[in-house]
């Protein structure tokens, strides 16, 4: 037997507790996006107190590994115990690590720590995504995708910015303080105001399953994360680590298929569109990294930005994508359509970023602007409608296992992005410099392609004539591969089957999810007896 209930407001319209619930996974969220940008501008003066230069990489890499792995468990302890427990405990785990990292005294408890934090931010996402998932029907969720586009686009453009001013003024150590009290507001909020349904699962968790999906990703990520810097990508280190992720995966999607309560019910890739989605997912995380690491560096180095304004020189991107997000999750929720934005969308994003690859010494700020805008416009449209669809394609049961899942395809595009657009971005810089610039070209990208404003400075004319031209060249080769892989997107969004969303458009009688006192929000409860 299944009992429903729904707790409505007699005042009608939006519950203003369903806002204050909104504003703290707002909170969580960028919680989760921030850290990275944050840390990033203040990584030269943390080396340069704690030591541990050559193991620099691993405050990175140790966060993101931590994060990918624990994703989809995070989502699949959701559906068994219940989302809001679990939730809270991701956000409790992030502020811990966040806390130790900020008393660090040495580069390898920093490093430990970190990990400790991605751990926990592995649920950060995936709860947000899930718990609007229980909220809020599909039909009426497009009205929220400004709302998180916005914070997406504003931890791009101010983590640098707020970086930069919290290490200047304050020490590095507050790079991660400054998430205790944005993370305490959070939890205050969700323990006080959101009511979700809770659970007891049966059965035991998969720990087989969650071991090899783990190994499996840590492989993929250390594969993309190693391959072309710490070691060649034909080096046996890189070969075993393929071997083992391969064989890890394929013992994962064998066991999932036995296993009682897997982690990852092979299920949900039934449907066409869940599956589709994934696909476009990982592939606006490839792109969107990767252009948020190549344009700010082609700007510095070719058009001489300063790299103080690194995050504002990704404005006309990531403003266009917000507006185009807000757009569409206005349309879709009034309308009930969305096949029209992935199709439109991907398409944008191939042709943006082609024209990215045109981008030359002699391109101005304005062209590039409007090209960066053209894949924003082509993100936007593409950037939570693939949450939205892939939500609506399982039941609620799989609705962590589902926004995990599509949170992970993104997270592993974003790795591969970054890993496959650099190495041939470093390959053709270093070739070209060669050509123009001889035995010197050759020295200076000797131990890297990608050089700071200073070392930029003192090189002589000559050499940094060639070091721009080998830029430009470097880009044009990562952005034209981003404009093939965007035409892949494009070949799955047009084979989308648009399926009508669950839940009614917005209507003046429509049950909200407020409680009667306006006090409480509630989740529609389900509960099998």
């Amino acid at each position: 037997m299944v009992a429903t209930e729904t707790v409505t407001d007699e005042a009608g319209g939006r519950p203003r507790s369903v806002r204050v619930v909104l504003f703290a996974l707002m909170i969580a969220m960028m919680l989760a996006m921030l850290d990275n940008m944050i840390i990033g501008t203040a990584m030269p003066t943390i080396v340069g107190e704690l030591g541990g230069l050559e193991h620099l990489s691993w405050v990175v890499t140790a966060y993101t590994l931590a994060t990918a792995a624990s994703t989809p468990l995070w989502g699949k302890l959701g559906d068994m115990y219940g989302r809001k427990g679990i939730f809270m405990s991701s956000i409790v785990l992030f502020l811990i690590g966040s806390a130790l990292s900020g008393m660090a005294q040495d580069m390898g408890q920093l490093i430990g720590f970190r990990a400790v934090q991605g751990l926990g931010a592995g649920g950060l996402m995936v709860g947000v995504m899930a718990i609007i998932g229980d909220l809020i029907p599909p039909r009426e969720r497009g009205k929220y995708q400004g709302m998180m586009a916005g914070v997406m686009a504003l931890a791009m453009i101010g983590g640098p910015l707020v970086g930069g001013t919290i290490t200047d003024h304050w020490g590095w150590r507050w790079a991660f303080y400054i998430n205790l009290p944005l993370g305490i507001v959070a939890l205050l909020a969700i323990s006080a105001v959101l009511h979700l349904p809770k659970k007891r699962a049966q059965t035991q968790i998969d720990y087989l399953g969650a071991g090899l999906l783990t190994v499996g990703i840590t492989a993929i990520v250390l594969v993309t994360t190693w391959g072309g810097t710490e070691y060649a990508w034909t080096s046996a280190r890189i070969m075993e680590l393929i071997g083992i992720g391969v064989a890890a995966l394929v013992g994962f999607v064998f066991w999932q298929t036995k296993a009682a309560e897997p982690v990852l019910p092979l299920h949900i890739f039934r449907s066409r569109n869940f599956t589709l989605m994934s696909i476009i997912g990982f592939i606006v995380g490839f792109v969107m990294f990767g252009a948020t690491l190549f344009l700010p560096l082609y700007q510095q180095s070719v058009q001489g930005a300063s790299a103080t304004n690194s995050g504002l020189l990704l404005l006309p991107m990531l403003g266009a994508m917000l507006v185009t997000s807000m757009v569409a999750g206005r349309v879709t929720t009034n309308t009930g359509r969305y096949y029209v934005f992935p199709v439109v969308g991907s398409a944008l994003m191939a042709v943006g970023l082609y024209l990215l690859s045109t981008m030359d010494t002699g391109t101005s700020r304005l062209t590039s602007g409007v090209f960066m805008a053209v894949v924003g416009l082509g993100m936007g449209c593409l950037m939570q409608i693939t949450m939205l669809v892939a939500q609506n394609s399982v039941e609620m049961k799989d609705m962590g296992v589902a926004s995990s899942s599509t949170t992970l395809f993104r997270t592993l595009g974003s790795s591969f992005g970054v890993a496959i657009m650099g190495a041939l971005f470093n390959h053709r810089v270093q070739d070209v410099m060669a050509d123009r610039a001889g035995a010197l070209g050759s020295k200076v990208t000797e131990q890297s392609a990608q050089l700071d404003a200073a070392s930029l400075a003192k090189l002589p004319e000559a050499a940094r004539e060639a070091y721009q031209h080998a830029v430009s060249a470097g880009t044009h080769s990562a952005f034209l591969l981003g404009a093939v892989v965007a035409v892949i997107a494009l070949v799955a969004a047009v084979f989308v089957k648009e399926v009508p969303l669950k839940g009614a458009g917005p209507k003046e009688d429509s049950p909200s999810e407020d409680s009667p006192g306006g006090t409480a929000v509630r989740a529609p409860a389900t509960e099998t007896v």
